[in-house]
């Protein structure tokens, strides 16, 4: 399971030109889920996404978490994370979870982090359009293995 993280200042997403969800200060999550992940890689993901030291203290280190500062998170799956580049032009999906099993690890993994933060999410398995205000920009990628 692979996550790209971005602190942001706010961030939203759109589906079907409605904004269904919103957070201000807090993380975006865009998420991949592979065919070897299972429930214990959604759980210690969410973990570090909610724990990961990322916002800076009162000397400009970073050294405060998501649920330290009371941030919010706004996940979105995202199975193109997972996409192999290496051979020809053209990406190759083949190591993406099918939706079904990726949409109940997804669900795992928003569970377990709504335990830690306040969350919200894109819609899985829709068109969406994401925007944000990078904090920073301050970005992290984050692997399961």
């Amino acid at each position: 399971m692979r996550a790209v993280i971005q602190r942001v200042k706010e961030a939203s997403c759109e589906v079907r030109s409605k904004v269904c969800s919103k957070i201000g200060k807090g993380i975006l999550i865009l998420l991949g889920i592979e065919k070897e992940d299972n429930i214990n890689d959604a759980k210690y993901l969410a973990e570090k996404c909610a724990k990961l030291r990322i916002f800076e203290d009162s000397n400009g280190k970073m050294n405060i978490s998501l649920k330290e500062v009371g941030g919010e998170a706004l996940v979105v799956s995202q199975f193109t994370l997972v996409a192999n580049c290496k051979k020809g032009r053209r990406p190759s999906f083949d190591n993406a979870l099918g939706d079904e099993s990726a949409r109940r690890l997804y669900n795992g993994f928003v569970n377990f982090l709504k335990e830690e933060i306040p969350v919200e999410e894109g819609v899985f398995g829709e068109r969406m359009c994401i925007s944000l205000k990078n904090d920073g920009p301050a970005t992290f990628i984050i692997d399961s293995r």
